[in-house]
């Protein structure tokens, strides 16, 4: 019984270290992915700064180049969280609600998938993550290479929706993805706290639990006509290039 207890202890043991030693190695593959990006930067640029645990490396290898050469840069942050990150290292930003024409935007993604489609939102800033890229040259993504997909889905789809009439909103969404053979699982999305989530535009998000998306551009189309649907998380046709960290390389994918 002592040899099972302690073969089990030591299964255990070695299952943690294995996670913890996957979560380093991932957040370092993060980490490198955006500093290819930082590479990508010059003097005199307007740059969209993404949201999430990979963008915030880059604006860290960003405050770092303009500290070591004096770039002349202007940020636009696309959450409170990035803008705040980015005030703390002295990046130059531009003003809090200010859109101007951006050269780069450069953010995470929760999927990729074929020709650069992505699933964003997950860390909430998906509205003005999607106002930033649109008004950006280009976008480029950084990730490391589990959120590579051969198809869109197994990330829940966030969907930012007002709060007045919230509960109508969720239901003429289901009934969109019921006429279109999805499944229904829209869920309002809680914080850890166990309170309603709120986006920095004082919205909801909801997230739809599909699967798999095998017609994203349908979906897309069907989702903004209706009423209380501020903005979905699916990024079509929107991103250039991405660097996508391996444990052994760096994979760049361009359209």
């Amino acid at each position: 019984m002592a040899r099972f207890f302690f073969g089990f202890w030591l299964a255990l043991s070695l299952r943690k270290r294995y996670e913890a030693d996957m979560s380093t190695s991932l957040e370092l593959q993060k980490k490198q992915a955006a500093l290819v990006a930082v590479a990508l930067v010059q003097d005199g640029m307007v740059l969209g700064l993404g949201t999430g645990s990979t963008a915030a490396h880059f604006v860290d290898g960003l405050a770092a180049r303009i500290q070591a050469e004096g770039l002349n840069i202007t940020g636009v942050p696309t959450s409170k969280q990035t803008r705040a990150q980015a005030e703390k290292l002295g990046i130059p930003l531009a003003v809090e609600g200010d859109v101007p024409q951006m050269d780069l935007c450069v953010d995470g993604a929760d999927e990729i998938g074929p020709n650069l489609s992505l699933v964003k939102g997950g860390g909430g800033a998906l509205l003005r993550e999607k106002i930033v890229a649109y008004h950006a040259k280009q976008l480029v993504v950084i990730a490391d290479y589990t959120k590579l997909v051969a198809q869109l889905g197994a990330f829940p789809l966030p969907v930012e929706i007002i709060p007045f009439g919230w509960e109508a909103t969720r239901r003429a969404l289901m009934d969109v993805l019921a006429a279109q053979g999805l499944p229904q699982t829209v869920r309002v999305r809680h914080t850890t706290q166990g309170a309603v989530f709120k986006t920095d535009n004082g919205n909801m998000i909801v997230d739809v639990a599909l699967g798999r998306i095998a017609h994203p551009e349908t979906l897309a189309q069907a989702l903004l006509p209706i009423p209380g649907v501020v903005e979905h998380g699916l990024f079509l046709g929107m991103a250039q290039q991405a660097f996508v960290a391996h444990p052994t390389h760096i994979e760049h994918i361009k359209m």
